[in-house]
């Protein structure tokens, strides 16, 4: 089973488009209060949506007015954002109820799961998710968010950029 995987990531590596070269984004430190001290950029803010809609009302930490609400069964893709070795994770806050899978989408169109996030009912931060198809070096990258079960709201969607800020 591994070995059609890795196959599946070494034609991806060298078929896939070339990225443009990453640029440095404005850096912050969002889940401080909860003892990660890593530096992020956000994600991209434009989306494709199946099912899901802005809705009014974040996450109670700052960041804006508004959210993303995932009914059962929907999804939302963020736009590429360009990702290197030194992307390993993401973050992002998190309100719902059932499960949220979350997925790493490669510009050849593999896409690998990378997380599941339980509701809690409340807002919180997700667990940090390795992003994976990082270790491929430079390339754009598409995230998406499908609630399996039940409806989510998420917010504020961080990458981290290891090591730099």
């Amino acid at each position: 089973m591994l070995r059609p995987l890795l196959l599946a990531l070494t034609a991806l590596l060298f078929a896939a488009p070339a990225a443009q070269a990453c640029i440095d984004q404005p850096l912050s430190k969002p889940f401080t209060p909860w003892l990660d001290y890593a530096h992020y950029q956000a994600a991209p803010e434009d989306w494709t949506l199946d099912g899901a809609a802005f809705t009014g009302g974040g996450h109670p930490w700052g960041g804006g007015n508004e959210s993303l609400s995932i009914p059962a069964g929907a999804s939302a893709i963020t736009d590429p954002v360009c990702i290197t070795l030194v992307h390993p994770t993401l973050r992002f806050f998190a309100r719902g109820t059932g499960t949220l899978t979350v997925s790493v989408i490669a510009a050849g169109g593999l896409e690998l799961p990378v997380g599941v996030v339980l509701g809690t009912g409340g807002w919180s931060p997700s667990p940090v998710l390795p992003i994976v198809l990082n270790l491929l070096g430079e390339q754009d990258v598409r995230f998406r968010f499908t609630s399996a079960l039940g409806a989510f709201r998420i917010d504020d969607v961080w990458i981290d950029p290891y090591s730099k800020g």
